[in-house]
């Protein structure tokens, strides 16, 4: 190459020099030379000039030689100082190209010329800022400490400038910036949350509002092994917290949405945040969230029985704050609510079904017509839970049912799907197991009268004989022995003598007969025993199968308890209770009988 009237000779052969020296004198030369020349005026020896180093020198095959016209492209822009706009289109593209350089020292250099070119041309730099930043990001991972270290340089005056300047178009950066956060290189991953950081801090720029197409990716970064990348983004995503509880107007929604699926993550330091983040979110704004409740519950409830405590608390007081219905809140927002506590109500955990039985007695204080009017979705997951280990969510949902059934139909509607709860393999097992505590509670809630002439009524036409007799059954153990239906016992002895212990009595009679045991008992309680005489000796007159001569054996079994300690009283009075004295003849003769011993 020699020279042609653009640049000395001298100069052309010293830009392509092995030795560093005589390349940056070159550079100097150059830049004097363009100084000069803008100075007069010659644009257009400039541009002869800028051309030359580009095509002789920055795409030259040589690498010496591309790092001289590196070098002399920033001289250049250095030369030209405030008259560079011109030409600045013209000289950053083939630098930036050497970025991607097989060359480490190439890219060092470019990185280094570029530096230069931004230092001088400041705010006109601006117009290259997307491909600069494409350009850093992949450098800021480069296998070559030295380059990375002249990124970082660059990095950092390119921050400089666009914090200092309102030229940056964000509605076309941060699309670009959400795509780069999936990347799991840690260089990268530390590059952008510095930058995310970076234009968090400007005043003049909102970064709340593109919030919501960050958030998902700083999230994901949590997870990082780097522990220097969770904290950062830790820090981050804290700096943007502090921001939005200090701000009017935020678009919580989008965020929540986001949020709702980082609670169930497999990290659980990114669940934790989330979760903290829509705790905060519930506080601050909680009539705007309405519309999201039920799918933050999708997140919250099931969090309530993580393993990690730290998790749990955060879940629970969550929850708590939910919990606490805004004014605002309307019957409308109830039904996707009640789908979601439904589901909940079948979850295997404990306090996950706890909590949403809360939800179900919540939302009855708060709006009961809408509640009822899903009770075909809610009464199956309520009786469900009746089956699960826990005592404890027996005894809540049983206190929601409760609550449901305090008015009629609904009463009705409980009393029936409670007794078809029982019905079947399943329901035997579920009333030998829970049949007691479960009738124990509802007649404490309801009222014992209420539950127990209910069943009574529906038991009376039942079809199914063996089912209807071992309802009876378990109805009048509890009858005869539960301190909850007490009142029932005390009615039912003054039968002969007050009409109420009459009606009750007649109530469950009928029902009652479909055991023999549960009859006579009845009717011992009553003080029926002329009755109870006629029942005894009717049987006596019946061939009675193994079922029927058990539920006799165990009613013997039960007048030898406290119950009925009364009625083995009276059988020391015989000329005041003949008829009892008859029924106990007679049982015992039956008994006998059944032992093939003589009375």
């Amino acid at each position: 190459m020699g020279g042609d009237g653009e640049l000395p000779h001298s100069v052309v052969r010293a830009i392509g020099d092995k030795l560093y020296e005589k390349r940056k004198c070159a550079a100097l030369e150059v830049e004097q030379l363009v100084k000069s020349l803008a100075a007069a005026g010659n644009t257009k020896r400039v541009g002869q000039i800028i051309d030359k180093l580009i095509e002789d020198f920055a795409f030259s095959p040589q690498a010496n030689y591309r790092k001289g016209g590196l070098l002399c492209l920033a001289a250049t822009a250095v030369g030209l100082a405030n008259n560079n706009q011109e030409f600045l289109q013209r000289i950053v593209p083939p630098v930036l190209n050497s970025f991607t350089d097989q060359d480490s020292r190439v890219r060092y250099y470019a990185c280094e010329a570029l530096y230069n070119i931004a230092k001088v041309a400041r705010e006109g730099f601006m117009i290259f800022f997307h491909d600069v930043f494409d350009a850093l990001f992949r450098l800021c991972a480069d296998s070559e400490a030295n380059v990375q270290n002249a990124a970082q340089f660059l990095d950092n005056l390119v921050k400089d400038i666009v914090t200092a300047s309102y030229a940056l178009d964000l509605d076309e950066f941060i699309p670009k910036l959400r795509e780069y956060l999936t990347v799991v290189n840690p260089y990268k991953r530390q590059f952008l949350i510095s930058w995310i950081s970076v234009l968090a801090s400007v005043p003049d720029i909102d970064m709340l509002q593109y919030l919501p197409e960050l958030l998902e990716g700083l999230m994901g970064m949590l997870s990082d092994t780097n522990r220097e990348i969770r904290q950062a983004t830790g820090k981050a995503l804290q700096e943007f917290l502090l921001e939005i509880q200090s701000s009017p107007n935020v678009e919580y929604g989008e965020l929540a949405d986001i949020l709702v699926k980082e609670a169930q993550s497999a990290d659980e330091v990114t669940r934790m945040t989330a979760l903290r983040w829509l705790r905060a979110f519930v506080i601050q704004a909680k009539d705007q969230l309405m519309p999201y409740y039920a799918i933050i519950l999708a997140a919250v409830l099931p969090n309530v029985s993580h393993n990690n405590q730290d998790i749990c608390q955060v879940a629970l007081q969550t929850n708590a704050e939910l919990l606490q219905l805004p004014d605002k809140y309307e019957a409308s927002d109830s039904a996707a609510i009640l789908a979601q506590v439904s589901a909940d109500l079948n979850s295997p955990a404990e306090s996950t079904r706890l909590e949403a039985l809360h939800w179900v007695r919540a939302l009855l204080l708060r709006s009961r017509q809408q509640v009822l009017g899903h009770l075909e979705v809610l009464l199956p997951a309520l009786f469900d839970a009746l089956s699960g280990p826990s005592d404890r969510v027996v005894l809540e949902a049983l206190s929601v049912q409760a609550t449901i059934a305090e008015e009629q139909p609904q009463f009705g509607q409980v009393m029936q799907q409670l007794l078809e709860r029982f019905r079947g393999p399943l329901g035997a097992r579920l009333l030998q197991r829970r049949g007691s505590l479960i009738l124990r509670k509802l007649s404490l809630l309801l009222g014992p009268q209420k539950v127990f002439c209910a069943l009574a009524d529906i038991l009376n036409q039942e079809r199914d004989l063996r089912f209807a007799s071992a309802m009876v059954q378990a109805l009048n153990v509890i009858l005869l022995t539960a301190p909850e239906v007490k009142a029932l016992r005390s009615l039912l002895a003054e039968a002969t003598a007050a009409e109420a212990g009459a009606d009750l009595f007649h109530s469950l009679y009928s029902s009652w007969s479909h055991s023999a045991g549960a009859v006579l008992s009845l009717c011992f309680l009553a003080g029926a025993y002329s009755h109870a005489c006629d029942v005894i000796t009717a049987y006596a007159h019946l061939p009675m199968g193994v079922e029927v001569l058990v539920q006799i054996d165990r009613l013997v079994q039960l007048l030898e308890t406290p119950i009925f300690t009364y009625l083995r009283l009276q059988l020391l009075q015989p000329a005041r209770y003949p008829d009892l004295i008859r029924c106990a003849c007679r049982l015992l003769s039956i008994c006998c009988a059944t032992h093939g011993r003589k009375p």
